[in-house]
């Protein structure tokens, strides 16, 4: 057995209990998307949600930009945008620096939609953390930056 089995066989039972977290952490946001997609439009699919909350959060950015910043095929981007452009969501315009480019960015129906959606989840983190010490808030951050960043590193096929 190699010194890297050993701590496999060690680190297994903390791996596997950190894998169900995150598990149920993943159906927990999946749920809160559905959640708030359904609350701006009935028949937002938690994809469409995705493009339409980053075109809210970054307006005047292009379908491009959106397909590359999101990691999601341009045609399906496409397709999304078109439907929140049925909805009156999202609009476009011309970009004034590229004739050939437009921009998008929701309207004002959209903006109104979105922050009604999310405004019953204000504040949610500051409860969950009102009774943790600011200690472990700083510790719980500090953590989990570092998971985030090694996960990223770690994932192949990156840079």
């Amino acid at each position: 057995m190699t010194d890297r089995d050993a701590a496999d066989d060690t680190h297994s039972p903390a791996v596997r209990a950190v894998e169900n977290e995150l598990a149920r952490l993943v159906h927990q946001v999946r749920q809160t998307l559905l959640e708030i997609a359904r609350a701006i439009e009935p028949t937002l699919q938690p994809a469409t949600y995705r493009i339409f909350a980053t075109v809210v959060r970054d307006p005047q950015t292009t379908s491009s930009a959106l397909a590359e910043r999101l990691q999601m095929d341009k045609g399906q981007v496409s397709r999304a945008l078109r439907d929140l452009e049925e909805l009156r969501l999202v609009q476009r315009s011309p970009d004034p620096t590229d004739g050939r480019s437009t921009l998008l960015s929701p309207t004002a129906e959209g903006t109104a939609r979105f922050e009604r959606a999310h405004a019953p989840r204000r504040g949610l983190l500051a409860e969950v953390f009102e009774s943790w010490d600011l200690d472990d808030i700083t510790a719980f951050t500090n953590l989990l930056r570092r998971f985030l960043d090694d996960a990223e590193a770690a994932r192949p096929g990156r840079p």
